[in-house]
This record gives structure tokens, sequence and C-alpha cells, in this order.
């Protein structure tokens, strides 16, 4: 069922998801890897090596930049690693009429030279969608966007490439 707030054909979303899918999961056969805790699983998606192949680049940020498009958003926001190639991303399929503004958010300000808790030439006028890889526990999400409010600005939602609720 297409959502009602998206041009972007489903097709093109679910064969995104499958493409990061395929080159993010890393299994515990193929290295070793943990938890947070540092207990041993069987497997994690790891998003950001995927994100730095160029054909994967341009066609994510095509297909979010669509998505937030459609939704009439033009600012992106990340906190983190694995948000920063999405950013980046969708800012390289912004068009002279309709160009995208992005930012990263700190994780506390800058205690020296121009002191910001979100770096970037975001409007705090307009709203921001947060970017980020996966969402698991929402915490780090959260976190985010308490930031980003915290900083004067209004999150618009947030777009993430995989949810494990």
């Amino acid at each position: 069922m297409p959502n009602d707030y998206s041009s972007v054909p489903e097709s093109a979303l679910a064969k995104l998801g499958h493409t990061l899918y395929q080159r993010a999961l890393v299994r515990r056969e193929d290295e070793a890897i943990t938890d947070p805790r540092g207990q041993p699983i069987g497997w994690v998606l790891d998003t950001r090596t995927p994100m730095l192949y160029g054909e994967v680049f341009a066609e994510a940020g095509e297909v979010l930049a669509e998505r937030l498009r459609a939704r009439d958003i033009d600012q992106v926001a990340g906190f983190g690693y694995g948000a920063f190639p999405l950013v980046t991303a969708v800012l390289t399929h912004g068009t002279p009429d309709r160009p995208f503004r992005g930012g990263f958010i700190r994780e506390r300000r800058k205690a020296y030279g121009r002191r910001r808790l979100v770096e970037g030439p975001l409007d705090r006028q307009r709203p921001v969608a947060l970017k980020d890889d996966i969402l698991t526990s929402e915490r780090s999400a959260a976190r985010a966007a308490a930031l980003l409010r915290s900083d004067g600005f209004e999150v618009a939602g947030v777009m993430t490439l995989f949810n494990f609720p």
C-alpha cells in the first residue's frame, strides 16, 4: 500500500532497502560482532559501508530527497556517524529552485569557536527532518530531536533507512 505522503514509488524504496540490507548485513561467521554491552551477537546491520559506494549513496539520496519534497521539507539534520552520509546524500539531490540545507548535531555545544550545537546553514524558521540510519531503541533519535529543539529548531519527524521496533 503506498504511503499517502510520498511520490516515491514503493518499488524504489523496496529496491533501496534490499540493496542496503544485502550490503550492510554483517554475520557472526564473517567477523566478531558484539552488542553495546560487549556480548557476542549473530548479526548487525552496518549501513555506513554501503553508503560509501557512489551508486548506493546516489540512490539513497534520490529516494530520501523525493520523500522529503513530498512533505515540503527542505532541511535535514543528522546525529552520529550513520546519519552523516544520509544528510550529504540528500543535499546532492537539491535543485536550483528547491535546494536542501543540511546540518549536523553535536553531542554537546562546542566550547570554543562559534560554540554551536548544530553545525550547518539550517534556518530555525523552517522545519527540519532528522535523519538516522537505523532506529532501534529510539534513544538516539529522541536525544537528537531534543538537542535540535533546545537550539530553537522545529523537528518535522525522523526518517530512517531501517526501523527495528
